[in-house]
């Protein structure tokens, strides 16, 4: 981890979209979110996403879009839904 990188491209994505989101989703309410679509993620590896220090798994990708209602596409960078 030492190059400066980041490890994954959605987690700037992940905190906009979590941001815009009215009322505001937090960290901790993104948590239970995740965990009704059965993709748990602690409210630590939230965080850790959003500094983009941790990896992030294919079918967690996926369910962050459904949960932030975002599409795959955009959440790693491209111009889809936001």
């Amino acid at each position: 981890m030492g190059s400066g990188k980041p490890n994954n491209l959605v987690g700037s994505r992940v905190r906009q979209s979590r941001q815009r989101r009215k009322p505001l989703l937090t960290q901790l309410g993104l948590c239970g979110q995740l965990a009704k679509c059965g993709a748990p993620i602690d409210r630590a590896s939230i965080s850790k996403i959003e500094m983009g220090t941790r990896f992030v798994l294919d079918y967690e990708v996926v369910a962050l879009a459904k949960v932030l209602g975002v599409s795959v596409g955009w959440l790693l960078g491209g111009k889809g839904k936001s």
